[in-house]
């Protein structure tokens, strides 16, 4: 599995975990929501993730986008 499919499922999951969370826990999880769809939206433009560095330094193979 290449570190963008490993980066967009981990984003995923992230926003329905904290989805689940905001809907049963408290609305603050949302910021959490926020956040991930942020980090995704500036790495769109700029092509910085920090998983996928974090990926890479565990020796997974990249592909075209990081």
């Amino acid at each position: 599995m290449s570190i963008e499919r490993i980066v967009l499922a981990v984003a995923g999951g992230f926003i329905l975990v904290s989805l689940a969370l905001a809907y049963y826990l408290s609305p603050y999880w949302l910021w959490f929501t926020a956040f991930v769809g942020a980090n995704l939206f500036q790495s769109a433009f700029t092509g910085f993730c920090p998983l996928a560095v974090i990926l890479k330094k565990l020796g997974k193979e990249s592909g075209p986008a990081f």
